[in-house]
């Protein structure tokens, strides 16, 4: 076969994996996607006396390329370098993956031994995106099901990387009922009996989850626990007006949206990430200055909860000791920390503050540890607080006046399965996600972080409120129905009642377990690939001796 047909065929898994993608792709053909791939793998690994060492890296490359370039453009509308580096590290790192999968396949036993690896492999740096400081999950097989939720109710139990487990090996089951049906060369009983049962055990691995998705989605019954929300999409424009509006304008914005929807029964008015803009000093909470108008609104409702997002920084008492995050003030001694900060205010007179801990790399995150703290110097900058954010170390649950308890996610975390449901496991009953999501612009980008709150829900069997500055706010039930959906780039507020929930689903109680299991057996695999090669080189020095 011509090398152009490899790159081609490479291409073409691209393609399918692309043409998957939500919002207006069809997961199905995730089952599928990584077949033309596993094909030229397979070409490589028969021929590899003509190729060099490392052609699965080269001819696997084209497939992520393609799919990372076409399903997250997107990002260029903010920072076209980022953009740049996301396509190109995220494709580069995933054709790692898979000639780490070429490799140890040369070297173990058989195929079987072989596919477990580009399992584990797989999913074990899905892991790693989900946990390091270049974390960029959005592509993990697990969520290319967000549009079409109902067929994964069981990421209660699972979470999304269940999704990534069901992709591969459906992948792998009908990549070998097509090699060995070998149709090229004849046509025999034995090789069509062969092929009726791979697509038969292929229909199978796809038909029986969806089947039991299905009944779950259609038994579940929410307990009837009722918190009632006011949610406000202010439609403030994140490039020339976030940072430039006076906060009493924003206020009066929110207040403007959503004052003729409170009532005595609101429990919670939640308004959008980043939303006030001004010198607000932990340190000392009369900085605050915009919140002075928020709480005049709490002393007209007896119920009200406010969670608002918002800009702010800690400065480091003398002696104290800094984070790997903190700043030095340009006119003066001292140190500080910024972050970007999801705010509650009650009738009680301190405010719980919550600080983003899932940040974005490039922009609210870069390496920060000692020797590589220069990289600050080339954080993109948004027109905000620019370079590393100080985090929390715990995930916090608000204890709210008359009502349940419950947490705030951070635009970008809400796309972390176990991050998200360590709030859950924490005893938030309700999650509330505040976003911005106008960096963005009307393109499938805000489309995308959307839907992933459907698999959230799911996971958690959490009630969602979600807060969005441009679009798309929503509320979120249990199930990951979505009800009272705004439009895109429209000032709204809207206004309905989501149902608590206090039990704890087995994702919840044990996490991203499917995970852990995976980078126990890359370990494994890893270690008997190099001592088996280290065996077949001594034989070779044996007996060329």
């Amino acid at each position: 076969m011509k090398k152009i047909y490899l790159i081609l065929l490479s291409v073409f898994s691209g393609l399918l994996l692309s043409l998957s993608w939500p919002e207006h792709g069809f997961p199905g053909l995730l089952f599928i996607g990584l077949v033309p791939l596993l094909y030229v793998e397979d070409y490589l690994f028969r021929h590899r006396d003509r190729f060099v060492k490392f052609s699965a890296l080269f001819y696997s490359y084209p497939a992520f390329f393609t799919w990372n370039l076409l399903t997250t453009w997107w990002i260029c509308n903010s920072t076209l370098v980022g953009a740049i580096m996301a396509v190109v590290l995220n494709s580069l790192f995933l054709a790692i993956v898979f000639q780490a999968y070429s490799w140890a396949k040369n070297q173990l036993p058989n195929r079987l031994a072989g596919y477990v690896a580009l399992v584990s492999f797989w999913i074990a740096f899905e892991y790693l995106h989900l946990n390091w400081i270049l974390t960029w999950p959005w592509l993990n097989l697990g969520n290319g099901f967000s549009s079409y939720y109902n067929w994964v109710q069981w990421y209660e139990y699972t979470g999304a990387l269940g999704g990534t487990l069901w992709v591969l090996v459906g992948n792998i089951i009908l990549f070998e009922g097509i090699r060995n049906s070998k149709f090229e060369t004849r046509n025999t009983e034995p090789e069509t009996r062969n092929l009726i049962v791979s697509l038969t055990a292929f229909l199978l691995w796809i038909g029986l989850p969806i089947t039991i998705s299905c009944i779950i989605y259609h038994n579940y019954t929410e307990k009837p626990a009722p918190v009632n929300f006011v949610v406000v999409q202010p439609n403030v424009d994140p490039y020339s007006e976030q940072y430039t509006l006076p906060p009493n304008q924003v206020i009066g914005r929110i207040m403007d949206l959503a004052g003729p929807l409170l009532d005595s029964t609101t429990n919670f008015l939640v308004a959008p990430e980043s939303a006030i803009q001004e010198d607000m000093w932990e340190n000392n909470m009369s900085t605050f200055a915009s919140l002075t108008l928020l709480k005049e609104v709490i002393g007209q409702y007896a119920r009200l909860n406010i969670l608002i997002g918002g800009s702010t920084a800690r400065a480091f008492e003398e002696g104290e000791e800094l984070s790997r995050t903190a700043r030095k003030f340009r006119n003066s001694a001292g140190y500080y920390d910024a972050y970007n900060t999801a705010i509650l205010i009650t009738s009680s007179d301190s405010l719980q503050l919550y600080h983003k801990s899932k940040l974005t790399p490039g922009v609210e995150a870069l390496p920060s540890f000692r020797g590589f703290k220069w990289l600050e110097n080339f954080a993109l900058d948004l027109g905000g607080t620019v370079g590393s954010l100080g985090t929390d170390d715990y995930r916090k649950v608000y204890a709210t006046v008359k009502t349940v308890p419950v947490s705030p996610i951070i635009c970008y975390e809400s796309v972390f399965g176990e991050f998200f449901a360590e709030f859950v496991k924490n005893g938030a009953e309700v999650m509330i996600i505040i976003t911005n999501d106008g960096w963005w612009g009307n393109t499938p980008g805000h489309r995308q972080h959307y839907a992933f709150a459907h698999l959230r829900a799911i996971e958690t069997r959490r009630s969602i409120a979600r807060s969005a500055n441009t679009g798309i706010s929503a509320f979120i039930d249990q199930r990951g129905d979505a009800h009272d959906v705004t439009g895109y780039w429209v000032p709204a507020a809207i206004k309905g009642s989501l149902n608590a929930n206090s039990e704890l689903t087995f994702y919840v109680t044990h996490g991203d377990y499917i995970a852990r299991i995976a980078v126990w057996l890359t370990a494994l695999i890893l270690v008997i690939s190099l001592v088996l090669v280290t065996f077949v080189k001594k034989a070779h020095r044996h007996i060329d001796t």
